[in-house]
């Protein structure tokens, strides 16, 4: 095999996916059709869930010197609500960073670990058998890999080869988006952006900090693509009657609000991960959130099929556990959208749920959703915290997250009773009567997630061996 893995893309999910595979010595290759990496400066927030996955893996304080912080609040269909007091995480904000930025330093977090990068490359075709895939190149290398992995966005050519229906809903309505500069002042521009909403959504300019506005605007009419600053300063003018002055643009785009779900994420040793999966409108910016847990998921799981020791049907977990919170968030984001239409029943709709997200119970609930806090996989009878992600918390050494930085399970023991025997290569283990926690023990998959909650070293066993084999 030249290859343990080929994955194909080298965006944020095929960056994410290599490292975590060389976490655990996968021979990894991704390829990338792009000779080099996007260069327009397009910013994008990264939610509470994955950057408490960057923390796990070391990388946050990268990615908190390039970013912003603002608080996680107005993000459900753009209502105006602040941040809800008291979510269940170390990192209750927003973190905006440019897109090209978190793309170069997962990529360099992928190469340091040993992953092999190669642009100008891309997937045209492929083979699978019992013993692995023969992927073919476009310019007609032949590559040998056990498995392959489609990165490759909404237009996957993996999926289109691989013959996984795509189901869903074509684009509708498109929406103009980008960030630039304007000249007026804030308070007109408070005030005109208020006096059109009360008709038009979605529409806003909002300050994005270093001077820059965030600019949304209706595409009724524009053809171009991508769109130029003249449509931005048309719609705005046809809409507000000014174009509040906007100049030098950051970056400009439209979007649709097409929406598909794969059928299947696996097809025998070919996957898909990230937009190759499932594609939304960016309402509540959850696309590339959603495409970096795919490959925090996926990732230890295919490594242990690999490096043999995955216990049976593991590898299966990643769709039966994954398509459910992709079928949520599109469900969300169509929700989204819907408040956003000017018809009179969706405003009406929406001027309710305004009055709702009032509680704070109500407004808690939709951010933590956006922000995948509210998460439980189905891993059967048990406590509330099973199946669910455990914040950062306080241990003897630290932090929890930075004893997950290897990728690798956790026990957390307040017994100092218990032992991960001959699971020690998979499992570390941490005896820690002052840890944080309301349970005597508990059993952490290396994406975080309570996998088990007890006191007996039997009970133990019985789940090390479900997730980490015999």
């Amino acid at each position: 095999m030249d290859f343990d893995v080929v994955i194909a893309g080298c965006g944020p999910t095929g960056a994410m996916l290599a490292a975590e595979l060389r976490l655990h010595e996968v021979r990894v290759l991704v390829l990338d059709k792009e000779t080099e990496p996007k260069s327009f400066v397009r910013i994008v927030g990264l939610h509470a869930r994955s950057l408490e996955l960057m923390a796990m893996r070391g990388l946050l304080d990268r990615l908190l010197e390039h970013g912003r912080q603002r608080p996680a609040g107005g993000i459900f269909a753009a209502i105006d609500k602040p941040a809800p007091q008291d979510l269940d995480t170390a990192h209750a904000y927003l973190l905006g960073i440019p897109q090209p930025v978190i793309e170069r330093l997962l990529e360099e977090h992928a190469a340091e670990l040993g992953a092999q990068v190669r642009r100008g490359h891309a997937v045209t075709g492929f083979e699978q058998d019992d013993a692995g895939v023969t992927v073919e190149l476009d310019d007609g290398q032949r590559l040998r890999t056990r498995y392959l992995v489609g990165c490759d966005g909404g237009r996957s050519r993996v999926r289109k080869l691989l013959g996984v229906g795509f189901p869903g809903e074509p684009s509708r309505t498109d929406t103009l988006m980008g960030e630039m500069e304007v000249s007026a002042p804030q308070a007109e521009i408070a005030a005109k952006v208020a006096e059109v909403q009360e008709i038009h959504k979605p529409f806003w300019l909002r300050p994005f900090g270093g001077g820059s506005y965030s600019v949304v605007v209706p595409a009724k009419g524009v053809s171009t693509e991508p769109p130029t600053l003249a449509d931005f300063q048309d719609r705005l003018r046809a809409l507000a009657g000014t174009d509040f002055g906007v100049h030098s643009p950051r970056w400009l785009s439209r979007f649709g609000d097409a929406t598909r779900l794969a059928e299947r994420y696996r097809v025998g040793r070919v996957l898909l991960a990230g937009d190759a999966a499932h594609i939304h409108p960016p309402t509540g910016g959850q696309g590339l959130n959603l495409g970096v847990q795919d490959a925090v998921n996926l990732g230890w799981k295919l490594a242990a099929q690999i490096r043999g020791w995955a216990p049976e049907g593991l590898l299966d977990t990643y769709q039966a556990e994954r398509h459910p919170v992709a079928a949520d968030v599109l469900d969300n984001t169509r929700a989204q959208m819907a408040l956003l239409s000017t018809e009179p029943g969706a405003q009406a709709v929406r001027r309710l749920l305004t009055e709702l997200m009032d509680f704070d119970e109500v407004n808690r609930h939709l951010i933590a959703k956006i922000a995948a806090l509210d998460l439980r996989y189905d891993f059967g009878e048990g406590p509330d915290l099973l199946g669910r992600r455990l914040r950062d918390i306080d241990v003897k050494t630290g932090r929890l997250y930075d004893l997950l930085r290897r990728g690798r399970g956790l026990l957390l023991d307040r017994t100092e009773r218990l032992t991960t025997g001959g699971w020690s290569d998979r499992v570390d283990h941490l005896a820690d009567p002052t840890a944080a926690i309301d349970v005597p023990c508990l059993l952490l998959r290396p994406d975080g997630h309570v996998a088990w909650i007890g006191d007996t070293q039997s009970g133990l066993d019985d789940h090390l061996a479900r997730w980490f084999g015999e």
